[in-house]
């Protein structure tokens, strides 16, 4: 009753099979009649045809990686793709845990916060310090409360004092305006 008006000739929910995802051809995805051979521990095997180099894969047990497609003839080596494919996944993970996303962590504070709130914004604090972010506390003034931003910064004052043994000032914004704020890093540990 309804037709296909999607254009492109093929239903929606019907996709083409999935494209090759990996970064290197191998085997007989390899398309150069001519390689250049690179044995599996790592010597010159010289420039020979497909078809050889293929046979030669495939005596050993191993794959035939295309790894250098853009040279005059691409340079192929023999391996253990899926050795060779784990290794890499390994060396990414490794690479991922070493990077740090600083992420900042917003709690907000007025200059009359009083104690048991403060308390918990500051066990909040140590929490996310703990884990690595960062931390800023912002506190705004509406209306007439514009006159009491040196009680703000006693605040913040106070509480750069309580974070001492967890943090360091990393960022500080100028006593003037409606909104003042700073920014808490974790603090360097010493290194013993």
């Amino acid at each position: 009753m309804f037709s296909n008006q999607s254009g492109g000739g093929r239903p929606r929910g019907n996709r083409p099979p999935a494209q090759q995802d990996e970064q290197h051809r191998i085997n007989n995805r390899i398309t150069a009649r001519e390689v250049r051979l690179i044995g599996a521990q790592g010597e010159q095997l010289g420039v020979v045809g497909i078809a050889q180099a293929l046979r030669e894969a495939d005596s050993l047990g191993l794959d035939l990686v295309e790894v250098a497609p853009g040279a005059k003839p691409p340079v192929c080596k023999l391996m253990d793709y899926g050795k060779f494919k784990y290794r890499e996944q390994k060396k990414e993970a490794e690479a991922r845990k070493k990077r740090t996303d600083n992420t900042v962590k917003e709690l907000r504070i007025r200059y009359r916060t009083d104690v048991g709130d403060l308390e918990t914004k500051l066990k909040h604090a140590r929490e996310f310090l703990g884990d690595g972010d960062k931390v800023k506390f912002s506190m705004r003034f509406r209306g007439r409360e514009a006159m009491y931003v040196d009680l703000g910064v006693k605040k913040f004052n106070e509480i750069i004092e309580r974070l001492a043994d967890v943090a360091q000032v990393d960022e500080r914004s100028p006593t003037q305006g409606k909104q003042i704020h700073i920014v808490l890093a974790p603090a360097k540990q010493s290194k013993k």
